[in-house]
């Protein structure tokens, strides 16, 4: 038996990169996998990407899940709402969902600082990127409760406290941490679990077309980034999502942020191309330095009791 067999999922942000590769690993490992975002063959949104959520699906089932393909704007609270009713009719359930709403690359204006920066796009960006997150929460965790050992991942970009380039793009990626954080406190004495998970340096699909090479090929975008000899592909942080997802001792990780290289130490599992990439070492062991955990201080205080005792004074 699979170990997610029988087991309801949701990806939300599934078109592409790592939401694609996350949603074909849970099939992998046997689960039925809700695909959504805008990009689809009934409506394409991105006219830039050729993905569509129809196209995931069919990868999910490719690799022994079930995929389901629903074109869903998570910014529209009434079309996430619907989303959930249908996902509670059809499967009566919902074990498993997963946060990697993005669709912010038009939006991040790399290399500017914070005073030269378009308002109205960063606002924008934090609507697309973490509005969209909690409105689909919001409406999922009403369902999620009526089941036991069930998971909720926030897909974010670094486990520590490094800057990240832009304002807004830092704002999200490391709020992100933090909303797991609040979402895992306050479910504390709920069997549901809320977890943060950043992937590596990612061989996307856009990725690899920006280094003009394909998967089978990779290497050879090396000679533009060297870093690149230690990307991972999106199935990496999928597997490393259905590992978590299986994990009898889940409840004893909620409001923590893991990395796909972490991860894979801790379950042993590899990537796609049977490769096991640390992110993490790399850059530890070329640019000597190692930054602190985002989750170190405040999980802290939590295992403490200091929050429970402050909110009670």
């Amino acid at each position: 038996m699979k170990p997610l067999e029988n087991k309801i999922a949701l990806v939300a942000g599934a078109t592409r990169g790592a939401g694609r590769g996350i949603a074909c690993m849970l099939g992998e490992a046997g689960a039925t996998v809700y695909c959504t975002g805008r990009s689809s063959r009934k409506g394409e949104v991105n006219a830039k990407r050729p993905e569509t959520i129809e196209e995931t699906a069919e990868m999910v089932d490719a690799y022994g899940g079930v995929g389901i393909p629903l074109r869903v704007d998570h910014s529209d609270a009434s079309a996430v709402n619907e989303l959930i009713a249908t996902i509670e009719k059809e499967q009566g359930r919902l074990n498993i969902l997963i946060n990697d709403i993005w669709g912010g690359d038009a939006l991040t204006e790399w290399g500017k600082s914070y005073w030269e920066l378009n308002l109205d796009q960063g606002f924008a960006l934090l609507k697309q990127a973490i509005h969209t997150h909690l409105i689909t929460s919001r409406a999922a965790t009403p369902l999620m409760l009526e089941q036991s050992g069930g998971m909720i991942v926030e897909i974010t970009d670094g486990n520590t406290y490094e800057y990240r380039g832009n304002l807004f793009y830092d704002m999200i990626k490391t709020g992100l941490i933090r909303v797991a954080f609040a979402m895992a406190w306050e479910l504390r004495k709920k069997d549901l679990s809320v977890v943060a998970v950043t992937p590596g340096f990612l061989r996307s699909e856009a990725m690899l077309e920006h280094f003009g090479v394909t998967e089978e090929n990779w290497k050879e975008g090396v000679k533009a980034d060297a870093d690149f000899i230690a990307s991972e592909t999106p199935f990496f942080v999928g597997r490393a999502i259905a590992a978590l997802a299986a994990d009898p001792q889940l409840a004893e990780k909620s409001g923590r942020v893991f990395s796909s290289w972490d991860l894979s130490d801790m379950y042993g599992f590899t990537d796609i191309d049977g490769n096991r990439p640390h992110w993490g070492k790399h850059v530890q062991e070329k640019y000597q330095y190692r930054l602190k955990r985002c989750d170190d201080e405040f999980y802290g205080y939590w295992q403490d009791g200091l929050i429970d005792r402050l909110l009670a004074e």
